[in-house]
Formats: structure tokens, sequence, C-alpha cells
């Protein structure tokens, strides 16, 4: 079930009536009944693998608060953290090594030794199994205590609004909502259908229209060059904007509507001045996990430029297989892992360097420049996110400039 479908439009109003009919003691187990129930709609299957990862982080924060050393916590936060990633990567990314094994050693696919691999991934999958890390994580950190009541702890995993496409939430902010009573406040409902209706026309007005055009160009790129590929790729950067936004902004205002307040994802990324600034504002639950429970812990850059060179590389070419078991994906996430380095390299550099003139830095022409110097490597970069193949996106990368000067002349 999508939010943007009709099954959503009757299964939320259903959902909230009977959150706030219920007593606020029984409130929690009404949301994780409908919650399950809204998963359970792609598939029933899922559920057990979104009860699996619920189960292991679960036990996994009670063994870490009761551990007495130091080693055993680590232990069985490793367990945690292993059988997690272990159903995500069987479930999503078997096929895709698989597939990979098969092209590096032709021999086995012509020998039948390796086992085609064809699995249904499922939905939410990533997003709810970095939401239960973060969890496992938190209490072995000491950030938080461990949450014994299984089924809070199974609604802050599940939960409707989120499971899907995120926010991907903390547990030192979540989990301790659900234990608040929440009763039905006008204000803060009429707040949160009015982010619905915002998040509605993102996706349905903007972006299903301009994935009318970018599919076509996309589905068949050999077919365009010049002008048409850089329209196509123009609509996709504001298509997945709309589409994550809207996306993001309808579980927003569905959580406020029941009383929950969920961090925001967004906040104009495309208005960016440099590429740091982009990454702080774009998918912010998602940059910022990556950033806190695997970044830091890497080293940060606390051990010197290469080793933070090093670790920016990880983390990027990570999240980029994280939003898909594809080549095209790890390429994505290398590139702004580039453009990362480059604008820090960049960043001890003075825009002297391209304005030898005088000038005021706060300026709105010098605003503008960087603005459009970012926008312009970040379009690019999403030719790679959105091609079907690696072949597909070195196609539509090596032919953006074909014909356009005899295209701009001719103009009019």
């Amino acid at each position: 079930m999508s939010f943007n479908s009709l099954e959503y439009l009757i299964f939320f109003p259903i959902v909230a009536f009977v959150f706030f009919a219920l007593s606020p003691r029984y409130s929690w187990l009404g949301l994780l009944i409908g919650s399950y129930t809204f998963y359970a709609g792609a598939k029933p299957a899922y559920v057990l693998l979104l009860f699996a990862c619920t189960l292991i982080n679960y036990l996994a924060g009670i063994l870490i608060s009761q551990a007495s050393t130091a080693k055993v916590k680590s232990f069985f936060l490793f367990i945690g953290i292993g059988g997690s990633l272990s159903l995500l990567i069987i479930s999503k990314y078997l096929t895709f090594f698989s597939d990979s094994l098969k092209s590096i050693c032709p021999h086995y696919l012509a020998t039948g030794n390796l086992p085609d691999m064809t699995l249904l991934v499922p939905l939410g999958i990533s997003f709810y199994t970095l939401q239960a890390l973060s969890y496992s994580i938190d209490v072995y950190q000491g950030k938080r205590e461990p949450e014994y009541n299984l089924g809070i702890f199974a609604l802050y995993v599940s939960f409707f609004p989120l499971i899907l496409s995120g926010p991907i939430e903390r547990s030192t902010r979540l989990l301790p909502q659900f234990r608040k009573p929440i009763s039905f406040d006008y204000n803060r409902v009429a707040s949160g259908l009015r982010l619905m209706m915002w998040g509605f026309f993102q996706k349905v007005v903007i972006a299903d229209r301009l994935a009318i055009v970018v599919n076509q160009v996309y589905g068949n790129p050999t077919e365009y060059k010049g002008i048409s590929l850089i329209i196509a790729t123009f609509f996709f950067t504001f298509q997945i904007y709309c589409d994550f936004s809207g996306y993001s902004d309808i579980a927003i205002g569905t959580a406020r509507v029941m009383g929950y307040e969920v961090m925001n994802n967004f906040q104009r990324p495309y208005f960016s001045k440099s590429i740091p600034e982009f990454w702080r504002r774009w998918h912010i639950s998602l940059s910022s996990w990556f950033r806190d429970y695997l970044y830091i812990p890497l080293g940060g850059n606390r051990m010197g430029k290469l080793k933070q060179y090093r670790n920016i590389m990880i983390v990027f070419i990570l999240s980029g297989l994280w939003h898909g078991a594809n080549w095209t994906f790890m390429f994505w996430g290398a590139l702004h892992g580039f453009y990362l380095l480059v604008s820090l390299w960049w960043s001890n550099i003075k825009l002297n360097c391209i304005f030898p003139f005088s000038y005021d830095i706060n300026s709105l022409l010098i605003k503008i420049v960087k603005v459009v110097m970012t926008f312009v490597p970040i379009s690019f970069a999403w030719i790679f996110f959105r091609a079907q193949t690696l072949s597909d996106a070195l196609y539509i990368a090596t032919h953006l400039h074909v014909d356009l000067w005899y295209f701009l002349m001719n103009i009019g």
C-alpha cells in the first residue's frame, strides 16, 4: 500500500479514528496493529522479515544493557548488527552479488554451478533496518535504556508513516513519544493534514507528471541525444526531489495528525551553495544516520586527512548501495564522495581564482554562482542514479552535448 493510493485514503482515516477512540493506555496497540496491517498490504510474507529484524534488535538491546563487560557488550552489538544486516543483504543484495559474480566469472554461468537467485525485495527494508540498528547502537553507546515492552519497540520499527520511505527516526526521539498520552488537537491535526496535502501535490501533480518524460527518455536513452537528454535529466532532478520530499511530507504530516513529531527530511536542498551544505539539506535523516553511525565510528576526521578521505568514500559508496542493488547507485555514491573531497580541497581556495576583481562574498550574484556551481554537478550525478545500467548512464553523460550548439544557434 503506497501513500498515493485509494487504499491509503481509506486506511488512514480508519486508523486515526481507532487511535483517538482507544484509551491512551492502549492507543499504541491499535497503532501497532494498523502498522502491521499497512505493511502486510504489500505482501504478508514481508511481515516475517520485519518481525525478525525487530526481535533481533529488541533482544540485542536487552542483552547489551545486561552485559557485564565491554567485550560482551560488543559481542551482542555485533550479533544485533550482523543479524539485521544479514536479513537486508540476503533479501536485497544476494541477486546483485550473484549476478556480479557471474559477470566476473562467466564460466560459472555456463556450468550452472552458481544458482540463479531471484528474490523480491521487501518494501522499506532499507529504512526499518537502519531505524532498528540505530536503537541497538544507541543502547550500546549509553544514549538510552533498553525498551522492555516488545510491542512498543515493534511499533517503533514498524510505524507505518515511516516504514516505506522514512524519515529514519532515532530511538532517542521517537520511542519516548509512544509512551506519552495523546489527545485530539484540532490545530495539530489541521497542520498535519495541510502538510499531507502539500506532500500529495508534490508527488502526484509534479513528480508523476515529470516522470512521464523522464521514463520515456531514460527507458530508451540511445534514441535521444543533446537537448532531449538534458531536459530529461533536468526533469528527473526535480522529479526525485518532489517524489521523495512529497513522501516525507506525507509521512511527517500523518505522524503529526496522531500527535507524533518526526524529523524534517528536506530543507530546500537545491538552494545549497556547496556540496557539504547539500548533504545537510538532502535526505537529512539518512545523511545524519550515516554520519553518526558510520562516518564517526570509522574515525571521521580525527585520524588525518587520508583516513578522512577514505571514510568519506566508504560512507558515500555504501550510501549509494543502500539506495539500490545496482552498480549505477554505487557509482552515484562514489561520484558524490568525489564531489565532497573536491569541495573540501576547494574550500581552501578563494573565489579570487575565478573572480580576480573585487566582490562582496555575500552579494546576490556570488550566492547565485555558488548555487549554480553546486546544482549542476548534482544534476549530472542524478544520471547515474536514474539510469538502468552503467552503459546507459555513460551514454547519456557523453551525449548531453551532441548537437547542443546547433540547437542553441537555431532557437527561434
